[in-house]
Formats: C-alpha cells, structure tokens, sequence
C-alpha cells in the first residue's frame, strides 16, 4: 500500500496525471514548500526548506480528496478562479504552495466569509517555457484560533494527509517574467491582479532595479485616486491592467522591473528581466571576388556594428570552392579594441594582411560573426582569385601591340575619308 502511494504521489508531483484541460482542470500535482527555520550553536539562523507532494484541487467544501493520501489543499469560490488566467499544458505548469505571513498585521479581509483567525498561503503557477507566471493568494480559516508567532510557520499544523479548505482571493499574474528587446523599440511588460471584492483598498507600483538601485516608475492609490509616474494607463488599472509601457527601449532600460499590487494585508510582486539584444551588422572592405596578383599585398577588415551587449566573437575562415574539408580558422587575424557608442551599442574589427600565392587562387574566405542575439552567425565571404605579375618583356609587347592597333586604327580612318571624298567628287554633273 504504500509503494502504491508512493507511485501515486510521485505522479501527482511530476504532472503526468495532469494533462487536462485548464479551465476545466480538477486537480494539479503541486509540492508544498516548508521553510523551517532552525539556529546553530553559534546563534546564526538559517532556513531550511523542505519539499512535500501535495495535490491542488478545486471544487466546492465538503469534497472528498481525490488523493487522501497527500496534503490537498481544496479551493472554493468562483470570484478568482486561478485556471481563468493559466495558458498551455497542464503538463507544463510548475505548482509551488508555501505559508504566507502578514508581517504582523492582523486585520481581517475585506472579501466575503474571511473570519479574524484566517491565515494564509501562497500558490504560484509558473509555466516550464516562462509563458506566465501567476501567484494566488489562498485565505484558510483554521478549525481554532492561531496566536500570531515570531516564527509564522508553526501557526498551525499540516499533517501528511490533512485537506485544507482554501479561498482563492487575489491573483498577480505577468505573462512577460522574461523579455528581450532591440533597440528603439515600443514595449509593454504584462503585469495584472485581481481580487474578490469591489473597490479595495490598492497600490500598485512599478520599480527598476538596475547596478544596485532600485528607483520608481509608478505609483497608484486608491484611497487619493492619484499616481505619479507613467507608462501605466489609470483607466486599465480599475480592470486590473497594471501593464507598464515603454516607448522606445535604450540600453538604460535594462534591468529588473518589479511590479507589485498591495492590498491589505496581502503584498504580491512579479520581478521582470528585461534585457537589450541588438544584432551587429556585418560588413567587409572588399567585394565578393576579389583578384589579386601574386606578390600584392591587401589589408582586409571585417566589421562588426551597432550590437549589444558585449559579447561578439569574430572569426576568419578559409576553405576552397566545392566545401571538401572544414574550414581553416585563420590564425593570423588582430582584433581592434570595442569602440563604444553613443546609443549604447558597440563595434568591433577583425583584420588580417594578405598576401596571396597562386596557391592561394580558389579559395573563399569567410569572416563568421557569431552574438548571443543572433539564432545562426552572418557570414560574410569573398572568393580570392591570384594572377601572375606581368613582366617587362610582356609589357613591351603589350605596349607596341597596342600601339600598332592604334596605327591601324588611323590608316582606317584615313582610307574611309579619301574613298567618301573621291565618291562625291565622281557624283558631281559633268558641264558637258
């Protein structure tokens, strides 16, 4: 019995069993997260977590667990309902549940049946491919009273097996945790909430942490009905758009953005990264075929422009036509330092000297510029063709053959020109 539920919560905690529809989901595999906090000898504290298989399952009080043999935490009520806001596979989401404290503030919750001795908890959903990633707030209402606690984990008990009735009372939700953007483009970082009564008591703010300060974006309230800030519509928030703009994306953009919505007593925030990734524009100083005789010398550069950030790596290759062997990565290549510009972005050379044989005659060289911002590097290539240097002797022939075609040239002209002339003179009336 119970290598069977063992199985059994092993599949509840991977997701196997979960692949059902979202808005008519049943139940999710979840694991609780215990944070225990313990000291050392030394007077230090530390938190130790501790990760417990449970079950999320939604329906109404009185349902009996669909896997007594896990923690089930069951949730009622229709005004938040979690699987509204969740996208993809119910494969694909991760499910973590954990206790969730007011920092001593005791109050009693707006929402409807909310009682003074509720606690509460917090289960974020966060899909594998970072399409979303939602936190709910999940109001208990213990069998006793709970006295507030200076470690808030032992305010009251979860045993193995216990099913805990839950209300779902707000929802934060980001369908953009991660973005990546170019330069100079329009964008919007998706924030949104929702909570179970009308008119509460809110804040909404936006923050940027970037190199160490954190600074502020927005704010809204709604006790003033006033915000400062801008990038968020006032008309969107009393729908619960909290979604930040940005106009036009700089490299001062960058960084960590925080959107959080207070209602209290609940706090809930969604970090998200945005980060800068400008492809670089390749180019080269020579066209796609280039000739040179043997004995010429030729610098050629390869240029990399306007990328971000740093990161680039630049490389020449040669290979003969036909693509027989892999490529030789040229080793007598010198880099220029990154030129910075004023936009932000960088540019880099790669150049080396050439100074063909005919041996050389065939071959294609490729400078391969590779960033993080790019899916496959730009390559860019010429094909080398090397000819002999011409000699005095030939050049003297060259010379007097030219000139003889020259001579010729004239003697033509001249011969036109008498027979135009002696044809008019024989095309004249005789007096006679």
């Amino acid at each position: 019995m119970k290598l069977i539920s063992f199985i059994l919560c092993t599949l509840v905690y991977s997701g196997v069993l979960g692949s059902q529809s979202l808005q008519e989901l049943r139940w999710l595999g979840c694991e609780l997260i215990e944070d225990q906090i313990h000291t050392d000898a030394s007077g230090q504290t530390e938190t130790r977590h501790h990760h417990l298989p449970a079950v999320l399952q939604f329906g109404q009080p009185g349902d009996s667990p669909i896997y007594p043999d896990s923690i089930t935490f069951l949730v009622t009520g229709t005004r938040v309902d979690v699987r509204r806001y969740v996208e993809g596979e119910a494969d694909q989401l991760k499910c973590e549940i954990r206790r969730y404290s007011t920092g001593g503030i005791q109050m009693r919750w707006p929402g409807p049946g909310a009682e003074e001795r509720d606690v509460w908890l917090t289960c974020t959903l966060s899909h594998r491919e970072g399409l979303f990633v939602l936190t709910t707030f999940l109001r208990h209402t213990p069998a006793t009273s709970t006295e507030p606690q200076e470690d808030y984990t032992k305010m009251f008990p979860i045993g193995d097996r216990d099913t805990l009735v839950t209300t779902a009372v707000m929802v934060v939700l980001t369908r953009s945790p991660s973005v990546e953007v170019g330069l100079l483009r329009e964008q919007t970082l998706h924030c949104q909430f929702a909570v179970d009564h009308k008119r509460p008591d809110l804040t909404v703010e936006w923050r940027l942490q970037r190199r160490g300060e954190r600074s502020k974006l927005f704010s809204y309230t709604s006790r003033s009905g006033k915000s400062e800030g801008s990038g968020v519509s006032a008309r969107a928030l009393g729908g619960g758009d909290a979604s930040l703009r940005i106009p036009a994306t700089t490299v001062a953009n960058e960084g960590t953005y925080i959107c959080s919505v207070y209602v209290p007593p609940l706090y809930g925030s969604h970090d998200i990264a945005l980060s800068i990734q400008e492809s670089p524009r390749a180019s080269l100083n020579v066209a796609s075929s280039l000739s040179l005789q043997q004995g010429e010398e030729l610098k050629v550069v390869c240029d990399a422009q306007g990328y971000y950030p740093l990161d680039v790596q630049l490389e020449w290759l040669r290979e003969r036509g036909g693509g027989s062997r892999l490529p030789e990565v040229l080793k007598n290549v010198l880099y220029s330092s990154h030129r910075h510009h004023p936009d932000g972005t960088y540019s880099l050379s790669a150049f080396f000297l050439l100074h063909p044989s005919l041996a050389d005659s065939g071959y294609t060289y490729t400078c391969r510029v590779s960033h993080h911002s790019l899916r496959i590097p730009i390559r860019k290539s010429f094909t080398l063709t090397v000819t002999e240097p011409m000699s005095w002797s030939s050049m003297l022939l060259g010379v007097m053959g030219v000139g003889f075609i020259g001579v010729m040239v004239m003697v033509l002209v001249v011969m036109l020109r008498y027979l135009h002339e002696a044809r008019r003179e024989a095309n004249k009336r005789k007096p006679y």
